[in-house]
C-alpha cells in the first residue's frame, strides 16, 4: 500500500481524535513491514498532543488498519507517535503549539535562540535575551526547539527550584 491509500485511512482516525497526519512511513523489515505514523494536534493545552491522545488513536488505527490488510498479509508493526521535537518547525500552526519553548533558528544571514512567545499573521514573537523580536516565517531558514533539562518553572524562587 502506498502512502496516499495509508493516509487516506490514516486521516478521518485522527481527525476523530483532533489529531492531523504529520508525516507516513512504511518499510521493509526483513519479512516484516514497518508502518510508523507521526500524528500533531493541538492537544489539551493547546501544545501539541497528550498521550492519552496518541494512546487512543493508535487503538483506533491499530484495528483500521487490520481490516484493510494493508500488507496484503505480510505481518507489520505499527508505530504511532508525535511529531517530536526534533523535527524542524515548518508552519505557523507549529511555532504557536511551541509557544513558551526555546527555539533556535536559522535565518538568512544569522542564528539566535530565543523563547516562542506566539504567532501573529505568519509572524512567530521571540523573546531573545529579555529583547521581544518579530521573525516573519517566510525569513526563517531552520527553526528546531531547544530541549531544556533544567528550566525553571514560572513562579518558582531558585531555593524551591533546588531542592
Amino acid at each position: 500500500m502506498n502512502t496516499t491509500d495509508l493516509e487516506a485511512l490514516v486521516a478521518p482516525v485522527a481527525a476523530a481524535h483532533r489529531l492531523e497526519v504529520d508525516r507516513l512511513e512504511v518499510m521493509a523489515a526483513g519479512k516484516r513491514s514497518v508502518v510508523r505514523i507521526f500524528l500533531d494536534g493541538d492537544g489539551p493545552d493547546g501544545h501539541g498532543p497528550s498521550l492519552d491522545q496518541i494512546a487512543e488513536a493508535t487503538r483506533e488505527l491499530s484495528g483500521v488498519l487490520d481490516a484493510a490488510d494493508i500488507t496484503k498479509g505480510r505481518p507489520y508493526t505499527l508505530e504511532v507517535s508525535s511529531r517530536g521535537v526534533s523535527r524542524p518547525l515548518t508552519e505557523a500552526k507549529h511555532f504557536r503549539r511551541n509557544t513558551g519553548r526555546l527555539v533556535e533558528f536559522t535565518l538568512a544571514e544569522s542564528t539566535l535562540t530565543g523563547r516562542v512567545l506566539g504567532v501573529v499573521d505568519d509572524v512567530v514573537d521571540v523573546d531573545v535575551d529579555g529583547t521581544a523580536q518579530r521573525i516573519p516565517l517566510d525569513g526563517v531558514k531552520r527553526a528546531l526547539v531547544q530541549v531544556e533539562l533544567n528550566r525553571p518553572v514560572a513562579g518558582e524562587d531558585e531555593e524551591e527550584a533546588e531542592e
